[in-house]
């Protein structure tokens, strides 16, 4: 696993690359590990201001443990959030954890 750090749009941050299943890498963005929350939130039936409770911590949580890694894989966020989810709602963190295997 490679990881690499550029600069963003702005010019004077640099930014982690998340290395993928398939070997690629893309720019970590928060908004995917919210948005992968908030939809397992949803169909664990929660409502709007629970889901969105819920993954701002999360999401807040990931990006915290990130900063301090020196190489980081989707798999290694992947079971992070898993952990973390199981915190909040053991039935988020299945329907989580199983979407992948269905996808």
């Amino acid at each position: 696993m490679k990881k690499t750090k550029s600069k963003n749009k702005s010019g004077n941050k640099l930014v982690l690359q998340i290395v993928k299943r398939k070997g690629h890498s893309e720019i970590y963005d928060e908004r995917k590990i919210f948005g992968s929350c908030f939809f397992a939130c949803k169909n664990a039936h929660l409502s709007d201001n629970e889901a969105e409770a819920i993954s701002e911590n999360v999401a807040a949580k990931v990006t915290k443990w990130i900063k301090g890694r020196r190489v980081v894989s989707s798999n290694e966020i992947f079971r992070f959030m898993v952990n973390e989810l199981k915190k909040h709602n053991e039935d988020v963190s299945f329907l989580y954890e199983t979407h992948r295997d269905i996808s």
